[in-house]
């Protein structure tokens, strides 16, 4: 059985909004490594669950779906977010 992974969506690092950063989404691991196609040269698995990923507005949303199913999954906590409060002087010290 594939275990899952649910966490809440970092915001990009291109995007100065905060759109969409407050969902939790819920993905499984992968099965097995990727390999190259011979022909292409591209890699890929034959594990189609690693393109699923679910969204959910709450943390509690995505437990009960998981407990629901039956899947083993784990709760990645969201990183504290910490601002660096700097003045414009201080790029002169």
């Amino acid at each position: 059985m594939q275990k899952a992974r649910i966490y809440q969506r970092p915001k990009n690092a291109m995007q100065s909004g905060k759109f969409r950063t407050d969902r939790w989404q819920l993905d499984f691991e992968p099965a097995e490594p990727k390999q190259a196609d011979p022909l292409t040269g591209w890699a890929g698995s034959g594990d189609t669950r690693e393109q699923l990923r679910l969204g959910f507005p709450t943390c509690e949303a995505a437990i009960a779906y998981a407990e629901r199913e039956g899947l083993p999954y784990t709760v990645i906590p969201t990183p504290t977010k910490t601002l660096k409060l700097q003045s414009y002087a201080d790029n002169f010290r």
